[in-house]
């Protein structure tokens, strides 16, 4: 009898052993994950779209061997919100991030929650080893009373990291040529500072952390990358001059050549930044930052290559909004115009996923179930997301598309106030509350005026009143108080 117990013991240490070593192995052969996302980065300056004047050869071949999505949009085409849909798989007013971070907002909760169950969460607790590298920018810093300086960065303390074993990061500021940045282990009152231009510093931080001779991250797990470049973020001259001489002493009235383009304010749109007099003439600039990005993009490709991890390696290329760069009138982002509202977003795995061009209406909270669902892991999306599943797609199989996406804008004091809108397969329709409940209507037929020029609000009454009542029912879905 003893003998037997004994023999049953050893048995199931054995098959224990087994189903452990099995586990393992499949955790190896699980793909790796690199989701890059550059801010400011407008879809217009992919190169291969031959639209702005840009050459952007690593993320041109990411495009052509992946799946290109040409109409993502930004919802809330602002850094804070974009990175809180990503993270959470849900829209602002469930995840409580919407607007910027800072200390004058953070009295109103506007940050991503310790609590939340985040894409790097997720990730972590099935098998990845996880880093982040770059802004974060969703902490609140310790809130300032009113008319107090609003402090913008903030140092993450690690029990808000969400699973981000390697850490490299900082909360947001625009020091593009001289950042600073808080390692794993950093104290909050030690910063490394960097005498580099800050995506050339980060492809050398992640260069490392993939050849991991410092322990950066467990190899006997896949690895999961967030890599977070400011440029082309303002300021927009603050870029090496190897990437200005692209541009020579080219004006910048001769490298914008959207029809679009209006070279002093608009005062009739009421939304988006103004200021386009003060800042134009550093669009070469703009697009030298972009051109730079791709190249440091590339350096870490390279390095992919050549450590044999670029086959198993899902790389996933995005951005949190674009920018305007004058059309309308208007500078920067915060707007639904497609200059601001369209973003990147490349999805490259050619081991499993055939190249094509995609024309799903896809949104950022649709990022987290996707790519999960990529990455085998469809089974532990988080009940809360409030974003959809694509990833069927990649495989040839048919997912049921959505029919819009919505636009939005607010701030966190005043939730039932700002922007509102949708874009679908042929127009684009926003509405902004003014003082007082005024309202202003914005709609564009894409298909017919691609450039936006033309509002056509107030020439159809059947068609206005048409995405009025798609724009409502859209928003009482959502619990939204701005109705």
């Amino acid at each position: 009898m003893k003998n037997r117990i004994i023999t049953y013991f050893l048995l199931a240490v054995l098959f224990s052993s087994c189903a452990k070593m099995q586990n393992e192995n499949e955790r190896r052969a699980s793909p790796n994950l690199l989701f890059i996302f550059a801010d400011q980065y407008r879809r217009a300056s992919l190169g291969f779209l031959e639209e702005d004047p840009v050459k952007t050869p690593n993320l041109d071949n990411l495009a052509f061997r992946g799946v290109f999505f040409s109409r993502a949009v930004s919802n809330h085409p602002l850094c804070s919100p974009y990175r809180g849909m990503l993270l959470t798989g849900q829209y602002p007013l469930s995840n409580g991030v919407i607007s910027n971070c800072n200390s004058a907002r953070t009295q109103y909760g506007n940050y991503l929650k310790k609590d939340d169950t985040c894409f790097s969460d997720v990730l972590v607790e099935q098998g990845y080893s996880a880093g982040y590298v770059g802004k974060w920018h969703l902490d609140g810093p310790t809130s300032t009373a009113k008319g107090e300086p609003v402090i913008w960065d903030s140092w993450c303390p690690p029990d808000h990291r969400h699973g981000f074993s390697f850490w490299y990061a900082y909360g947001t500021h625009n020091r593009h040529n001289q950042p600073y940045y808080w390692a794993t282990n950093s104290a909050e009152d030690e910063p490394i500072m960097v005498n580099q231009w800050s995506p050339e510093h980060e492809a050398d931080v992640l260069i490392n952390y993939l050849q991991n001779n410092e322990q950066q991250r467990d190899w006997d797990k896949p690895f999961a990358m967030f890599w977070s470049i400011n440029p082309p973020h303002t300021p927009f001259d603050q870029v090496p001059d190897k990437y200005k001489k692209q541009y020579g002493a080219r004006d910048y009235r001769e490298v914008l050549g959207r029809e679009n383009v209006q070279f002093t304010s608009n005062i009739d749109v009421k939304g988006g930044d103004r200021g386009v007099e003060r800042q134009i003439h550093l669009a070469p600039d703009y697009f030298a930052m972009v051109e730079g990005v791709d190249d440091q993009i590339g350096r870490v490709i390279a390095e992919l290559k050549r450590l044999g991890l670029y086959e198993n390696t899902v790389i996933v290329f995005s951005s949190d909004h674009g920018e305007m760069l004058g059309s309308h009138g208007l500078m920067h982002k915060n707007v639904w115009f497609k200059e601001a509202y369209e973003i990147p977003l490349i999805v490259h795995y050619p081991q499993e996923i055939a190249p094509k061009k995609e024309d799903l209406l896809i949104s950022v909270p649709d990022y987290m179930p996707t790519v999960l669902g990529l990455l085998g892991l469809a089974d532990y999306i988080p009940r809360a997301v409030e974003g959809k599943d694509y990833s069927g797609m990649f495989k040839g199989e048919e997912v049921v598309r959505p029919d819009k996406q919505l636009y939005f804008g607010a701030n966190p004091d005043d939730p039932s106030g700002g922007k509102r809108g949708f874009r679908n397969e042929e127009y684009t329709f926003a509405v902004v509350k003014g003082k007082e409940g005024a309202k202003y209507h914005y709609l564009y037929h894409d298909k017919q005026d691609p450039y936006q020029l033309s509002n056509i609000w107030g020439e159809n009454p059947e068609l206005d009143q048409k995405m009025e009542q798609e724009l409502e029912a859209l928003l009482r879905q959502m619990n939204d108080p701005w109705l």
